[in-house]
Protein backbone atom coordinates (compact mmCIF):
# COMPACT_ATOMS: atom_id res chain seq x y z
CA UNK A 1 0.00 0.00 0.00
CA UNK A 2 2.76 2.34 0.89
CA UNK A 3 4.51 2.18 -2.79
CA UNK A 4 1.19 2.68 -4.42
CA UNK A 5 0.42 5.58 -2.32
CA UNK A 6 4.10 6.97 -3.13
CA UNK A 7 3.35 6.36 -6.63
CA UNK A 8 -0.02 8.06 -6.35
CA UNK A 9 1.46 11.23 -4.50
CA UNK A 10 4.54 11.32 -7.43
CA UNK A 11 1.86 11.64 -10.58
CA UNK A 12 -0.36 13.81 -8.34
CA UNK A 13 2.33 16.56 -8.08
CA UNK A 14 3.47 16.38 -12.09
CA UNK A 15 -0.10 16.72 -12.92
CA UNK A 16 -0.07 20.06 -10.74
CA UNK A 17 2.90 20.84 -12.39
CA UNK A 18 1.01 20.48 -16.23
CA UNK A 19 -2.59 21.18 -15.43
CA UNK A 20 -3.05 24.25 -17.52
CA UNK A 21 -4.32 25.79 -20.48
CA UNK A 22 -6.63 22.83 -21.32
CA UNK A 23 -8.85 25.39 -23.65
CA UNK A 24 -8.61 27.06 -27.50
CA UNK A 25 -11.26 29.87 -27.30
CA UNK A 26 -11.56 33.19 -27.82
CA UNK A 27 -13.79 33.51 -24.90
CA UNK A 28 -11.44 32.99 -22.54
CA UNK A 29 -9.57 36.07 -23.17
CA UNK A 30 -12.27 37.99 -21.26
CA UNK A 31 -11.56 37.65 -17.25
CA UNK A 32 -9.87 34.98 -15.98
CA UNK A 33 -10.84 32.60 -18.64
CA UNK A 34 -13.61 30.07 -19.56
CA UNK A 35 -14.96 28.34 -16.78
CA UNK A 36 -14.04 24.28 -16.60
CA UNK A 37 -15.68 21.46 -16.12
CA UNK A 38 -15.11 20.60 -12.13
CA UNK A 39 -16.17 16.63 -12.70
CA UNK A 40 -15.51 13.00 -13.98
CA UNK A 41 -16.21 11.70 -17.31
CA UNK A 42 -19.09 10.30 -15.61
CA UNK A 43 -20.88 13.44 -14.64
CA UNK A 44 -19.60 14.83 -17.66
CA UNK A 45 -21.57 12.51 -19.67
CA UNK A 46 -24.72 12.46 -17.92
CA UNK A 47 -25.31 16.72 -18.58
CA UNK A 48 -22.83 17.65 -16.32
CA UNK A 49 -25.15 16.44 -13.28
CA UNK A 50 -23.54 16.48 -10.03
CA UNK A 51 -26.38 15.26 -7.94
CA UNK A 52 -25.41 11.19 -8.32
CA UNK A 53 -23.08 9.61 -5.93
CA UNK A 54 -22.73 5.98 -5.08
CA UNK A 55 -20.87 3.79 -2.89
CA UNK A 56 -17.81 3.00 -6.00
CA UNK A 57 -17.46 6.35 -7.58
CA UNK A 58 -16.18 9.53 -7.28
CA UNK A 59 -18.17 12.74 -7.63
CA UNK A 60 -16.11 15.27 -7.21
CA UNK A 61 -18.78 18.26 -7.63
CA UNK A 62 -20.62 17.05 -4.46
CA UNK A 63 -18.34 16.83 -1.51
CA UNK A 64 -21.48 14.88 0.39
CA UNK A 65 -20.97 12.14 -1.76
CA UNK A 66 -17.74 10.68 0.05
CA UNK A 67 -19.98 9.87 2.90
CA UNK A 68 -21.49 6.91 0.68
CA UNK A 69 -18.12 5.65 -0.17
CA UNK A 70 -17.35 2.14 0.34
CA UNK A 71 -14.10 1.45 -1.20
CA UNK A 72 -10.74 3.38 -1.94
CA UNK A 73 -11.47 4.51 -5.69
CA UNK A 74 -8.51 6.36 -7.68
CA UNK A 75 -10.18 8.46 -10.87
CA UNK A 76 -8.06 9.84 -13.62
CA UNK A 77 -9.66 11.72 -16.75
CA UNK A 78 -8.87 13.55 -19.94
CA UNK A 79 -10.05 14.69 -23.20
CA UNK A 80 -9.71 15.65 -26.42
CA UNK A 81 -11.11 18.43 -28.52
CA UNK A 82 -12.10 19.33 -31.60
CA UNK A 83 -13.08 23.33 -32.56
CA UNK A 84 -14.46 25.15 -35.53
CA UNK A 85 -14.54 28.67 -35.07
CA UNK A 86 -17.24 31.05 -37.37
CA UNK A 87 -17.48 34.74 -37.86
CA UNK A 88 -19.69 36.31 -40.71
CA UNK A 89 -16.37 36.57 -42.68
CA UNK A 90 -14.14 33.60 -41.87
CA UNK A 91 -13.94 30.04 -40.31
CA UNK A 92 -11.02 28.50 -38.42
CA UNK A 93 -10.04 25.16 -36.36
CA UNK A 94 -8.20 24.02 -33.65
CA UNK A 95 -7.79 21.22 -30.95
CA UNK A 96 -6.79 20.99 -27.53
CA UNK A 97 -6.09 17.95 -25.23
CA UNK A 98 -5.90 18.00 -21.32
CA UNK A 99 -5.42 15.80 -18.55
CA UNK A 100 -8.45 16.79 -16.47
CA UNK A 101 -8.43 15.54 -13.12
CA UNK A 102 -6.85 13.48 -10.66
CA UNK A 103 -8.53 12.18 -7.66
CA UNK A 104 -8.22 9.79 -4.60
CA UNK A 105 -11.41 8.56 -2.62
CA UNK A 106 -10.99 7.11 0.69
CA UNK A 107 -13.41 5.56 2.81
CA UNK A 108 -12.71 5.92 6.92
CA UNK A 109 -15.62 3.45 8.74
CA UNK A 110 -18.78 3.20 7.91
CA UNK A 111 -20.01 6.33 7.55
CA UNK A 112 -16.92 8.80 6.82
CA UNK A 113 -14.94 9.07 3.79
CA UNK A 114 -12.75 11.60 1.89
CA UNK A 115 -10.76 12.45 -0.78
CA UNK A 116 -7.87 14.88 -2.18
CA UNK A 117 -6.77 16.02 -6.05
CA UNK A 118 -6.47 18.45 -8.64
CA UNK A 119 -8.37 19.56 -11.10
CA UNK A 120 -8.54 22.67 -13.67
CA UNK A 121 -11.03 25.60 -12.15
CA UNK A 122 -10.76 27.95 -15.16
CA UNK A 123 -8.39 28.15 -18.18
CA UNK A 124 -7.06 30.91 -20.90
CA UNK A 125 -6.15 29.66 -24.30
CA UNK A 126 -6.53 31.96 -27.11
CA UNK A 127 -4.75 33.75 -30.27
CA UNK A 128 -6.50 36.49 -31.91
CA UNK A 129 -5.66 38.67 -34.81
CA UNK A 130 -7.57 42.30 -34.92
CA UNK A 131 -6.95 44.33 -38.59
CA UNK A 132 -8.53 47.65 -38.34
CA UNK A 133 -7.25 50.14 -41.31
CA UNK A 134 -3.57 50.78 -40.54
CA UNK A 135 -3.31 49.09 -37.49
CA UNK A 136 -3.05 45.45 -36.83
CA UNK A 137 -2.88 44.02 -33.06
CA UNK A 138 -2.25 40.26 -32.03
CA UNK A 139 -3.75 38.70 -29.00
CA UNK A 140 -2.03 36.03 -26.86
CA UNK A 141 -3.30 34.31 -23.86
CA UNK A 142 -2.55 31.00 -21.92
CA UNK A 143 -2.82 30.18 -18.23
CA UNK A 144 -5.63 29.53 -15.70
CA UNK A 145 -6.05 28.88 -12.13
CA UNK A 146 -6.69 25.23 -10.54
CA UNK A 147 -7.42 23.91 -7.39
CA UNK A 148 -5.68 21.25 -5.23
CA UNK A 149 -8.51 19.93 -3.06
CA UNK A 150 -8.96 18.35 0.41
CA UNK A 151 -12.38 16.66 0.92
CA UNK A 152 -14.44 14.81 3.50
CA UNK A 153 -18.16 13.71 3.98
CA UNK A 154 -19.91 11.75 6.67
CA UNK A 155 -23.38 9.91 6.39
CA UNK A 156 -25.13 11.05 8.98
CA UNK A 157 -28.45 8.51 8.69
CA UNK A 158 -28.78 6.39 5.74
CA UNK A 159 -30.82 8.60 3.39
CA UNK A 160 -28.86 11.72 4.24
CA UNK A 161 -24.72 12.77 4.26
CA UNK A 162 -23.17 15.71 4.17
CA UNK A 163 -19.20 17.11 3.03
CA UNK A 164 -17.45 19.72 2.42
CA UNK A 165 -14.33 20.54 0.09
CA UNK A 166 -11.49 22.83 1.18
CA UNK A 167 -10.11 24.14 -1.96
CA UNK A 168 -6.52 25.98 -2.63
CA UNK A 169 -6.59 27.47 -5.52
CA UNK A 170 -3.42 28.82 -7.98
CA UNK A 171 -2.16 29.49 -11.21
CA UNK A 172 -1.16 32.19 -13.18
CA UNK A 173 -2.90 34.63 -15.93
CA UNK A 174 0.24 35.47 -19.40
CA UNK A 175 -1.75 38.19 -21.20
CA UNK A 176 -0.07 39.37 -24.76
CA UNK A 177 -0.85 41.78 -27.16
CA UNK A 178 1.55 43.07 -29.92
CA UNK A 179 1.40 46.22 -32.01
CA UNK A 180 1.88 47.05 -35.19
CA UNK A 181 1.20 50.00 -37.60
CA UNK A 182 1.57 50.63 -41.25
CA UNK A 183 4.53 52.67 -42.64
CA UNK A 184 6.42 52.52 -38.78
CA UNK A 185 9.27 50.46 -38.33
CA UNK A 186 8.87 49.14 -35.07
CA UNK A 187 5.77 47.95 -32.98
CA UNK A 188 5.34 47.28 -29.64
CA UNK A 189 4.38 44.71 -27.53
CA UNK A 190 2.21 44.49 -23.97
CA UNK A 191 2.61 41.53 -21.62
CA UNK A 192 0.82 41.15 -18.52
CA UNK A 193 1.09 38.72 -16.05
CA UNK A 194 -1.05 37.31 -12.30
CA UNK A 195 -0.30 34.99 -10.27
CA UNK A 196 -3.02 33.93 -8.77
CA UNK A 197 -3.63 32.06 -5.11
CA UNK A 198 -5.80 31.19 -2.10
CA UNK A 199 -8.29 29.09 -0.62
CA UNK A 200 -12.39 28.46 -1.40
CA UNK A 201 -14.88 26.13 0.00
CA UNK A 202 -17.80 24.16 -0.90
CA UNK A 203 -20.42 22.65 0.93
CA UNK A 204 -22.97 19.79 0.11
CA UNK A 205 -25.58 17.52 1.06
CA UNK A 206 -26.83 14.13 -0.28
CA UNK A 207 -30.19 13.16 0.26
CA UNK A 208 -31.32 9.28 -1.19
CA UNK A 209 -34.94 7.40 0.07
CA UNK A 210 -35.92 4.53 -0.88
CA UNK A 211 -40.01 4.33 -2.15
CA UNK A 212 -42.20 1.96 -2.74
CA UNK A 213 -41.75 -0.40 -5.94
CA UNK A 214 -38.30 -0.34 -5.67
CA UNK A 215 -37.38 3.42 -6.40
CA UNK A 216 -34.74 5.55 -5.10
CA UNK A 217 -35.47 9.12 -4.90
CA UNK A 218 -32.41 11.47 -5.12
CA UNK A 219 -32.10 14.67 -3.86
CA UNK A 220 -28.33 17.16 -3.86
CA UNK A 221 -27.37 20.97 -3.09
CA UNK A 222 -24.00 22.32 -2.54
CA UNK A 223 -22.92 25.42 -2.27
CA UNK A 224 -19.83 28.27 -2.31
CA UNK A 225 -19.73 31.32 -1.04
CA UNK A 226 -18.16 34.37 -2.11
CA UNK A 227 -14.30 34.18 -1.21
CA UNK A 228 -11.55 36.73 -2.28
CA UNK A 229 -8.04 35.42 -3.37
CA UNK A 230 -4.98 37.51 -3.81
CA UNK A 231 -3.90 38.35 -7.31
CA UNK A 232 0.12 39.51 -8.00
CA UNK A 233 0.61 41.41 -11.04
CA UNK A 234 2.88 42.60 -12.77
CA UNK A 235 3.43 44.36 -16.87
CA UNK A 236 5.96 44.84 -19.40
CA UNK A 237 6.33 47.12 -22.31
CA UNK A 238 8.31 46.79 -25.23
CA UNK A 239 9.70 48.36 -28.51
CA UNK A 240 10.22 45.46 -31.31
CA UNK A 241 11.54 44.77 -34.13
CA UNK A 242 10.47 42.01 -37.03
CA UNK A 243 12.64 39.68 -38.37
CA UNK A 244 11.62 38.66 -42.10
CA UNK A 245 10.33 35.14 -40.80
CA UNK A 246 8.35 36.63 -38.54
CA UNK A 247 9.95 36.48 -35.03
CA UNK A 248 10.64 39.57 -32.83
CA UNK A 249 13.61 40.98 -31.20
CA UNK A 250 13.31 43.36 -28.32
CA UNK A 251 14.65 47.34 -29.18
CA UNK A 252 13.91 48.63 -25.37
CA UNK A 253 12.30 47.26 -22.94
CA UNK A 254 10.91 48.41 -19.07
CA UNK A 255 8.74 47.00 -16.36
CA UNK A 256 5.72 48.80 -15.41
CA UNK A 257 5.14 49.31 -11.45
CA UNK A 258 1.42 47.49 -10.98
CA UNK A 259 0.07 46.73 -7.74
CA UNK A 260 -1.17 43.72 -6.60
CA UNK A 261 -5.22 43.17 -6.16
CA UNK A 262 -7.39 40.98 -5.14
CA UNK A 263 -9.77 38.95 -6.97
CA UNK A 264 -13.32 38.00 -5.73
CA UNK A 265 -15.26 34.04 -6.53
CA UNK A 266 -18.66 34.54 -6.70
CA UNK A 267 -21.02 32.55 -4.80
CA UNK A 268 -22.56 29.85 -6.42
CA UNK A 269 -25.49 26.94 -5.61
CA UNK A 270 -26.77 23.86 -7.00
CA UNK A 271 -29.84 21.99 -6.32
CA UNK A 272 -30.71 18.88 -8.15
CA UNK A 273 -33.08 16.42 -8.36
CA UNK A 274 -33.89 12.19 -9.61
CA UNK A 275 -35.51 9.46 -9.41
CA UNK A 276 -33.98 5.70 -10.12
CA UNK A 277 -33.92 2.86 -9.86
CA UNK A 278 -30.64 0.92 -8.08
CA UNK A 279 -28.14 -0.45 -10.37
CA UNK A 280 -30.94 -0.15 -13.30
CA UNK A 281 -31.85 3.50 -14.31
CA UNK A 282 -31.41 6.99 -13.06
CA UNK A 283 -32.94 10.25 -14.72
CA UNK A 284 -32.17 13.51 -13.05
CA UNK A 285 -32.56 17.58 -13.52
CA UNK A 286 -29.87 20.39 -11.95
CA UNK A 287 -30.01 24.26 -11.64
CA UNK A 288 -26.80 26.29 -10.92
CA UNK A 289 -26.80 29.73 -10.29
CA UNK A 290 -23.46 31.91 -10.03
CA UNK A 291 -23.40 35.18 -8.75
CA UNK A 292 -22.07 38.00 -11.22
CA UNK A 293 -18.16 37.40 -11.44
CA UNK A 294 -17.12 40.47 -12.45
CA UNK A 295 -13.42 39.15 -13.26
CA UNK A 296 -12.20 42.35 -16.19
CA UNK A 297 -10.87 44.08 -13.36
CA UNK A 298 -7.89 41.51 -13.10
CA UNK A 299 -4.47 42.60 -14.64
CA UNK A 300 -6.85 44.69 -17.75
CA UNK A 301 -7.85 41.46 -18.79
CA UNK A 302 -11.29 41.82 -20.39
CA UNK A 303 -12.60 44.84 -23.00
CA UNK A 304 -14.56 48.01 -22.35
CA UNK A 305 -17.60 46.21 -24.98
CA UNK A 306 -17.64 43.10 -22.13
CA UNK A 307 -19.89 42.74 -19.14
CA UNK A 308 -20.73 39.91 -16.60
CA UNK A 309 -23.82 39.14 -14.99
CA UNK A 310 -25.33 35.82 -13.20
CA UNK A 311 -24.58 33.24 -15.21
CA UNK A 312 -27.17 29.84 -14.99
CA UNK A 313 -26.99 26.55 -16.09
CA UNK A 314 -29.64 23.88 -16.57
CA UNK A 315 -28.97 20.33 -16.68
CA UNK A 316 -30.97 17.04 -17.16
CA UNK A 317 -29.47 13.46 -17.59
CA UNK A 318 -29.06 9.78 -16.67
CA UNK A 319 -27.92 6.34 -16.91
CA UNK A 320 -28.85 2.84 -17.67
CA UNK A 321 -27.73 -0.72 -17.33
CA UNK A 322 -29.23 -3.46 -19.25
CA UNK A 323 -28.38 -5.88 -16.14
CA UNK A 324 -25.41 -5.05 -13.71
CA UNK A 325 -24.72 -9.04 -12.84
CA UNK A 326 -25.06 -10.30 -16.15
CA UNK A 327 -22.21 -13.41 -16.22
CA UNK A 328 -23.01 -14.80 -20.03
CA UNK A 329 -23.51 -11.37 -21.34
CA UNK A 330 -20.65 -8.33 -21.41
CA UNK A 331 -22.80 -6.00 -22.67
CA UNK A 332 -25.30 -5.77 -20.30
CA UNK A 333 -23.45 -4.42 -17.74
CA UNK A 334 -22.06 -1.71 -20.07
CA UNK A 335 -23.33 1.91 -18.50
CA UNK A 336 -25.45 3.89 -20.92
CA UNK A 337 -25.19 7.42 -19.69
CA UNK A 338 -26.45 10.56 -21.86
CA UNK A 339 -27.82 14.15 -21.10
CA UNK A 340 -28.21 17.70 -22.37
CA UNK A 341 -27.12 20.69 -21.15
CA UNK A 342 -27.63 24.75 -21.54
CA UNK A 343 -25.43 27.60 -19.75
CA UNK A 344 -26.32 31.51 -19.28
CA UNK A 345 -22.34 32.44 -18.90
CA UNK A 346 -23.24 35.33 -17.92
CA UNK A 347 -20.80 37.33 -20.39
CA UNK A 348 -22.09 39.65 -22.84
CA UNK A 349 -19.90 41.51 -25.39
CA UNK A 350 -21.39 43.80 -27.92
CA UNK A 351 -24.46 43.60 -26.43
CA UNK A 352 -25.12 39.70 -27.15
CA UNK A 353 -25.28 37.21 -24.31
CA UNK A 354 -22.59 34.79 -25.39
CA UNK A 355 -24.68 30.95 -24.12
CA UNK A 356 -23.20 27.47 -24.43
CA UNK A 357 -25.35 24.31 -25.07
CA UNK A 358 -24.23 20.57 -25.02
CA UNK A 359 -25.29 17.51 -26.18
CA UNK A 360 -23.44 14.07 -24.09
CA UNK A 361 -23.17 10.99 -24.37
CA UNK A 362 -21.19 8.09 -22.69
CA UNK A 363 -20.68 4.46 -21.77
CA UNK A 364 -18.83 2.91 -19.03
CA UNK A 365 -17.35 -0.37 -19.47
CA UNK A 366 -16.69 -2.85 -16.48
CA UNK A 367 -12.90 -3.83 -16.59
CA UNK A 368 -11.68 -7.08 -13.91
CA UNK A 369 -13.79 -8.66 -11.88
CA UNK A 370 -14.71 -6.20 -9.65
CA UNK A 371 -16.18 -2.74 -9.76
CA UNK A 372 -13.63 -0.77 -11.93
CA UNK A 373 -14.62 0.68 -15.13
CA UNK A 374 -13.10 2.66 -18.16
CA UNK A 375 -15.73 5.45 -18.96
CA UNK A 376 -16.11 7.20 -22.39
CA UNK A 377 -17.79 10.44 -23.02
CA UNK A 378 -19.03 12.46 -25.74
CA UNK A 379 -19.71 15.25 -26.43
CA UNK A 380 -21.52 17.98 -28.79
CA UNK A 381 -21.26 21.43 -28.29
CA UNK A 382 -21.77 24.70 -29.53
CA UNK A 383 -21.01 28.29 -27.69
CA UNK A 384 -21.70 31.64 -28.90
CA UNK A 385 -22.81 33.35 -31.71
CA UNK A 386 -21.70 35.11 -35.24
CA UNK A 387 -23.89 37.97 -34.62
CA UNK A 388 -23.14 41.58 -33.64
CA UNK A 389 -19.26 40.57 -35.25
CA UNK A 390 -18.78 38.07 -32.81
CA UNK A 391 -17.45 33.94 -33.25
CA UNK A 392 -19.91 31.17 -32.68
CA UNK A 393 -17.91 28.05 -31.83
CA UNK A 394 -18.47 24.46 -32.56
CA UNK A 395 -16.88 21.68 -30.68
CA UNK A 396 -16.57 17.65 -30.73
CA UNK A 397 -14.60 16.54 -27.33
CA UNK A 398 -13.69 12.72 -26.54
CA UNK A 399 -13.00 12.30 -23.12
CA UNK A 400 -11.68 9.40 -21.38
CA UNK A 401 -11.57 8.16 -17.25
CA UNK A 402 -10.21 5.40 -15.47
CA UNK A 403 -12.28 4.38 -12.18
CA UNK A 404 -10.13 2.35 -10.57
CA UNK A 405 -11.64 0.39 -7.34
CA UNK A 406 -9.85 -2.21 -4.73
CA UNK A 407 -11.45 -4.74 -3.46
CA UNK A 408 -10.68 -3.76 -0.16
CA UNK A 409 -10.86 -0.93 2.35
CA UNK A 410 -7.39 0.68 3.10
CA UNK A 411 -8.56 1.31 6.81
CA UNK A 412 -10.39 -2.36 7.26
CA UNK A 413 -8.62 -4.25 10.25
CA UNK A 414 -8.24 -7.92 8.79
CA UNK A 415 -9.66 -10.72 11.05
CA UNK A 416 -7.84 -14.06 11.45
CA UNK A 417 -9.81 -17.19 12.89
Amino acid sequence: MIKRFIVIVAVFFTVVATAQENVSSPYSYYGIGLNTFKGTVENRSMGGLSMFSDSIHLNLRNPAGYGRLRRTTYALGGSHEQLTLNSDAAEDKAKVSSLDYLAIGIPVGGNLGFAFGVLPYTSVGYQILDIREDVASRLEGRGGMNKVFLSAGYQVIPSLSFGLDVNYNFGNLQNRRTLIRDEVQLGSRDVSRSDLLGFSYNFGADFQQRLKNGLKLHAAATYSPTTTIDAENSRQLATIAFSPNGGESVVEERDLNVEDSELTLPAKYTIGLGLGRPNKWFFGGEYVSTDDNSFLSVNGAGGANANFANAAQYKFGGYFIPQYNSITNYFNRIVYRAGFRFEETGLNINNQDINEFGITFGVGLPVGPGFSNINLGFEYGQRGTTDSGLIQEDYFRLSVGLSLTEARRWFERRKFN
